[in-house]
């Protein structure tokens, strides 16, 4: 079987603000047999993660844990399909999939241990693109990020940055199914509306209208924060540092400030990690790939029962790729961003 697959591209290593002329939509002939031991999946779903900047740069530390892009070459990201050839006993004709495909219509992958790829059982009844969402990486992340690195206890105080993002929006609801007072920070007054009184933060502001980080946080918080989920480093960092308890946890899952500008690295005062014992631990989702199907069991568990409300953005069609990707770096999208293809 062959069949011709478009697949987006970068034209170049990107190194500042991504825009939709960095990439292009290219095709190629995808080409599966019944002896390759492949599978060939028609991707439905593809996820757009901001994460996806640090690969596509020349250089970067994100290089140590996960591949860097090649300008001009298919670029793999998570998603989820349907099979439509197979060469592997595990995986039938029609059969659904989520886990490491590609930004392309068409993706061929082996199975192996080191493969993220799971089959999704014929009688689920939740919406497909969750398994991009609260049940695939943004989901592992948030849970493992609140809840390995985290520790929260009852009636802790919890502060979590881009909030209204995939990862954020999950945190905070996580973190009240946990006990805690949680305030969330957005950079528009809708999602600061949709943190409060849709996801169930107990507060929330716009940090555009705040002009001192550090003075806001102790309005919000005049107990101090006891664990802080950190998405974009820079000042925002600083300043929950300045205004965590003793003992303090930060999980740092991203730093999106600085992944465009270099300027806005954080300068931490390293006296009130030290004199505080805060303990700052980066991760990311890869680190907890044994727990996956544990986590998003119980996610799905809450999902059904209403103690957590997905948020997705979904843009249609492959050739969308790209001003989806821009737009994550602009503030535009709420919650999980991903394409649908099909």
């Amino acid at each position: 079987m062959e069949v011709e697959s478009r697949y987006v591209a970068v034209r170049h290593h990107v190194e500042g603000l991504p825009s939709e002329d960095d990439f292009e939509v290219k095709a190629a002939r995808v080409r599966w047999w019944p002896e390759s031991g492949e599978v060939l999946v028609r991707n439905l779903y593809l996820s757009v993660d901001p994460y996806q900047l640090n690969r596509m740069k020349r250089r970067s530390a994100s290089h140590l844990a996960v591949d860097g892009i090649v300008p001009g070459e298919r670029i793999d990201a998570y998603g989820a399909g349907e099979v439509v050839a197979s060469a592997c006993e595990e995986y039938k004709e029609g059969d659904v999939v989520a886990g490491v495909l590609g930004w392309e219509d068409y993706t061929l992958f082996r199975p192996s241990p080191g493969v993220l790829m799971s089959k999704l059982a014929a009688s689920d009844d939740l919406p497909l693109s969750h398994h991009l969402s609260a049940l695939g990486t943004s989901g592992m992340t948030a849970y493992a990020g609140l809840y390995e690195v985290g520790r929260p206890e009852a009636g802790e105080k919890v502060f979590v940055s881009a909030a209204s993002g995939s990862v954020g929006s999950l945190v905070g609801q996580f973190a009240k199914l946990a006990g805690c007072y949680v305030v969330g920070c957005a950079g528009t007054n809708a999602k600061v509306d949709l943190l409060k009184n849709k996801l169930g933060f107990d507060d929330a502001f716009n940090y555009k209208d705040e002009p001192d980080m550090k003075s806001a946080l102790k309005r919000y918080f005049p107990d101090g924060i006891d664990i802080y989920f950190d998405n974009v480093g820079g000042e925002t960092l600083e300043a929950a540092l300045a205004n965590m308890n003793t003992y303090g946890r930060v999980a740092l899952c991203g730093v999106i400030s600085e992944y465009t500008d270099a300027g806005h690295r954080a300068v931490p005062d390293l006296l009130e990690v030290i004199y505080k014992r805060i303990t700052i631990r980066g991760f990311f989702a890869w680190d907890f790939l044994t727990r996956f199907a544990e986590f998003t069991g119980v996610i799905s568990d809450w999902i059904r029962q209403g103690k957590v409300q997905v948020i997705e953005d979904i843009s249609d069609g492959l050739e969308s790729v790209p001003s989806a990707f821009a737009a994550l770096f602009s503030g535009d999208n709420i919650g999980k961003k991903m394409v649908k293809l099909a």
